[in-house]
């Protein structure tokens, strides 16, 4: 069985779709905690303030395209301009994890001849890498919890049907007013139903979104008929 040839998938299109593959990639390395050090006169060493948040980072995917390279390259070059907004990535070495990325920079022709083509290729990435077990969604209809894998807190996305209330951990959401159900994203702490916007018909504990903590999760409801969480777990 022959080595596998990693490349990218992006927005949910492929780079083999341009005969595009990786030749180098940090693009799932750990991302850097968001960490200012403070000095004081007279005092040795530093004190450190955490800003609770990971940042974000550029790499430059080192690629290349091994034949045909010039009934593929424009399309590559036009797909991979078009996409300035953060949208899935995946590489296929990293079957189980996903970052956001955009397409951040020119697009560089290192080295070709007249079949192949070595590229830089600048992405700029969300810090967390979440893993795809989180796009699982996790269907509730009466009380019971949810275990986070993780280190690290998860903003789920949870459609609730019917009135009532949800309690994740010490988060309780009421539901005023629904038709059919309501999706609460914890992420952007917005509620809606399709374009719909529902925020005026939640009220939550301290106007706190839930949140997933590592480990164990207890859930409860009344009045809501069902749940269906999707965790969006991830890591650095």
């Amino acid at each position: 069985m022959g080595m596998i040839r990693n490349y990218f998938i992006l927005n949910g299109k492929s780079s083999t779709d341009f005969n595009c593959y990786i030749a180098k990639s940090r693009a799932f390395d750990g991302a850097e905690p968001d960490v200012e050090s403070i000095e004081i006169p007279g005092r040795n060493g530093e004190l450190t303030y955490s800003n609770n948040r990971f940042k974000p980072f550029t790499d430059e995917i080192e690629a290349y395209i091994p034949r045909n390279m010039q009934e593929t390259i424009d399309g590559l070059r036009a797909w991979l301009s078009n996409n300035k907004s953060f949208v899935r990535y995946e590489e296929v070495l990293h079957p189980d994890e996903f970052r956001l990325a955009r397409f951040s920079g020119a697009f560089e022709v290192s080295e070709s001849d007249h079949k192949g083509a070595a590229l830089t290729l600048p992405f700029t990435f969300q810090p967390q890498r979440f893993l795809k077990s989180g796009d699982n969604v996790n269907a509730l209809t009466s009380a019971g919890s949810l275990f986070n894998p993780t280190y690290y807190d998860a903003k789920p996305l949870i459609r609730a049907y019917g009135t009532g209330s949800f309690t994740v951990n010490n988060i309780t959401v009421t539901i005023t007013a629904a038709n059919e159900y309501t999706d609460i994203d914890c992420e952007i702490m917005d509620a809606y139903k399709g374009s719909v916007n529902c925020n005026g018909n939640i009220v939550t504990t301290d106007n706190k979104f839930p949140t997933l903590v590592s480990g164990q999760n207890s859930i409860s409801m009344t009045g809501i008929s069902r749940l269906e969480i999707t965790p969006r777990w991830w890591t650095v």
